[in-house]
């Protein structure tokens, strides 16, 4: 079998780590170049060290790479703004490569692979919204198939050392980012989202907090379709848990809540409280929330890779 070939633009944290992924466990999907902007980067030295093509001249030098005629997949690990001058220039050249986008610009479709991949497998730029969506969203996805939501507010709280500069950069974009996801992919009528950087020493693992309010529902039944999609996503993010049992309490119309954006409501309040853990394949354990970013973008490039293999006959 002959595997798609791959490249990744950014060569930090989140590139390294998913080379390291791809070349470990890619079975669609071929790693053939990897690209930075800085020479002295570890990401390219490693990659170097590996058999990787690399280049130091961003997109550019990937465009003058021999290998850029057969890359047909390209991950982009760079920051929002980067991201949109990345896929105009790629797409000059290559008007049907398709893009999985680890940045918040959102140019295509947001996409949480248990959630909604399967609709947007020939996308040709597919967005992996941000860490706190990849953890959040199918738990709002999972209460939307028994209930009616109408509202979802998460709070992503990570490791201060594992927040570098791409993401402390794109925090404004985080929050715009994955409200709209809540929104659009989870099916919240209104998604907040918040993030918090803890500075505690040792580093503590990503926490996510998800609030659902909806209609009053079979309260089993929501736990149970919340426990078959934690079970989903642990399939390609394995230290993905809950971390306790999740909670309810019905808001009766006698004492309302005052949501902002939303008014008075009463019905059932759903909580959920989670925890990631990182493979620690190039990054530490802690930093779960740049590890359920590589994880869930290996997962959508190895679907869409496979559909490009059977598009082909491959």
């Amino acid at each position: 079998m002959n595997k798609i070939k791959a490249a990744i633009i950014g060569s930090g944290n989140i590139g390294s780590d998913l080379m390291i992924k791809l070349l470990k466990y890619g079975q669609y999907i071929e790693i053939a170049a990897m690209v930075g902007i800085d020479p002295e980067s570890d990401g390219l030295a490693r990659a170097n060290r590996m058999g990787v093509a690399i280049t130091a001249q961003g997109v550019q030098g990937l465009i003058e790479l021999p290998e850029f005629q057969e890359i047909d997949i390209v991950f982009d690990a760079t920051s929002a703004g980067a991201h949109v001058k990345n896929e105009a220039l790629l797409r000059a050249y290559k008007p049907n490569i398709r893009l999985i986008d680890l940045t918040p610009a959102a140019i295509g479709p947001y996409c949480v692979p248990v959630v909604n991949l399967d609709k947007n497998i020939e996308a040709l730029n597919v967005n992996m919204v941000t860490c706190g969506g990849q953890a959040t969203i199918p738990i709002v996805a999972a209460v939307s198939q028994v209930i009616q939501v109408h509202y979802a507010e998460i709070i992503a709280s990570i490791s201060s050392k594992s927040a570098g500069p791409g993401t402390r950069a794109n925090i404004d974009e985080f929050t715009e980012t994955t409200s709209k996801a809540l929104e659009t992919v989870g099916g919240a009528a209104k998604g907040k989202a918040i993030i918090v950087l803890n500075p505690a020493e040792p580093p503590l693992l990503m926490r996510d907090t998800v609030y659902v309010l909806s209609e009053v529902a079979d309260q089993a039944a929501v736990e149970q379709s919340i426990e078959q999609m934690v079970a989903q996503v642990q399939q390609y993010v394995a230290g993905y848990r809950l971390k306790q049992n999740v909670q309810f309490e019905v808001i009766p119309e006698s004492a309302p809540l005052n949501i902002a954006g939303l008014g008075k409501f009463s019905g059932l309040k759903t909580s959920v409280f989670l925890e990631v853990e990182g493979a620690a394949h190039y990054l530490p354990a802690y930093a779960g929330n740049l590890d359920i970013m590589t994880s869930a973008a290996l997962a959508t490039g190895e679907k869409i890779a496979q559909a490009l293999q059977d598009s082909v006959g491959v």
